[in-house]
């Protein structure tokens, strides 16, 4: 038994069942450990809970580091990050959802140890939009509003998305970025 398979047990449990209604003895269930022993491995529910959003945010983050690096203009960037987040989170979703739904019951004193990664993720996407602004591609006032209202739709999916539905993943990736970077009006040509 490795710590990965207790937090993969208590992600899937967590994404299940919610933060506060999983218990230790759940997971320890799960993995085929006594209680006791699965003490021995992890100190708390909430040392589980900050390693599974330390877990996801760093995948995340070196998923989006990827598309940053290549030299392409800053709107092939956005879609493309937008389509490998989408996907994985869809891919993951206890994953995801423990980092989008449950980070909220992380206790104050560990809230501190989970911002900074947090933040350096969401500075991400800014600073894709900042590039286009910046390369003359892009057209908003604020680049954190807009990267927050991104990820607002990009994180919401998880909550409807169904695998055996009309659309994949990516062919939903496709259609929100094609939103987000074309918006809704038509542009009538002049001339």
């Amino acid at each position: 038994m490795t710590r990965d398979d207790i937090l993969d047990a208590a992600a899937q449990i967590f994404s299940q069942k919610g933060y506060h209604a999983a218990s230790m003895q759940d997971i320890a269930q799960a993995v085929n450990l006594q209680k006791a022993s699965l003490y021995h491995h992890i100190s708390s529910k909430q040392e589980i809970l900050l390693a599974l959003l330390d877990r996801a945010l760093d995948i995340l983050i070196e998923h989006l580091e990827k598309v940053i690096s290549q030299p392409l203009p800053a709107d092939e960037k956005l879609r493309q990050a937008m389509r490998s987040y989408l996907q994985y989170i869809l891919e993951h979703r206890d994953l995801a959802s423990v980092l989008l739904l449950e980070h909220r019951s992380l206790e104050p004193q560990l809230q501190y140890r989970h911002i900074p990664r947090r933040d350096r993720f969401e500075a991400l996407w800014r600073d894709i939009i900042q590039e286009g602004l910046e390369q003359g591609l892009f057209s908003c006032t604020d680049s954190g509003l807009a990267s927050r209202s991104l990820l607002g739709v990009l994180n919401w999916t998880i909550t409807w998305y169904r695998p055996n539905g009309t659309l994949a993943a990516g062919e939903i990736g496709e259609q929100f970025a094609n939103l987000f970077l074309q918006g809704l009006m038509i542009r009538k040509v002049e001339g």
